[in-house]
């Protein structure tokens, strides 16, 4: 074998190893990432995050503000949720408690919010407030999770679990209807 030979042999091995890492398999079905929490299943994370989209919107805010407000009203919400769960049925209660998880929220804003977008903050919070309750009336928050968690039936109505009713034998294929030729 000639040195030119050998060399175009070499070249093509290269061309044809590079042309096949290239051609990476692409995957036709989407995966989906089993470390974030799905929305149907943990509600509070998109109550707070329709309310954080909503404050980074409204008030101009950069990139740290915005990953402060998220991480906030995350807490803020998550908190508040367990407040509705624990005193389901006394809404004077909840709306005490809820209250004073507001004024915490509002002490953390007022450390890195600017003056300005702290005074729009202020001025709106019972928008955003009215926000996050119909967001999470809407929602069905504390039944969805209640469900989720704790998903024996309701024992009010004597309900009982058991099978399925079976389904009819067998139908005849024929009858399929007037336009099935």
């Amino acid at each position: 074998m000639t040195t030119k030979t050998a060399f175009a042999s070499l070249v093509l091995a290269l061309l044809a190893g590079a042309a096949s890492a290239q051609q990476a398999p692409t995957s036709p079905v989407a995966v989906q990432d089993k470390t974030q929490s799905s929305p149907r299943l943990n509600p509070g994370a998109s109550r707070a995050d329709k309310l954080s989209n909503q404050m980074v919107h409204d008030l101009r805010l950069n990139g740290y503000q915005a990953a402060k407000v998220r991480a906030i009203n995350a807490d803020k919400v998550a908190k508040m949720a367990a407040i509705q769960r624990k005193n389901a049925g006394n809404a004077q209660a909840i709306d005490e408690q809820c209250n004073g998880v507001c004024k915490e929220r509002d002490k953390e804003f007022q450390d890195f919010l600017s003056t300005d977008q702290y005074s729009t903050y202020y001025s709106a919070r019972s928008t955003y407030n009215k926000l996050g309750r119909d967001y999470a009336a809407s929602a069905s928050t504390i039944l969805l999770t209640d469900a989720v968690q704790n998903p024996a039936p309701s024992r009010a109505n004597d309900a009982t679990v058991g099978p399925a009713v079976p389904k009819p034998a067998n139908r005849p294929a024929g009858n399929l209807g007037r336009n099935a030729r």
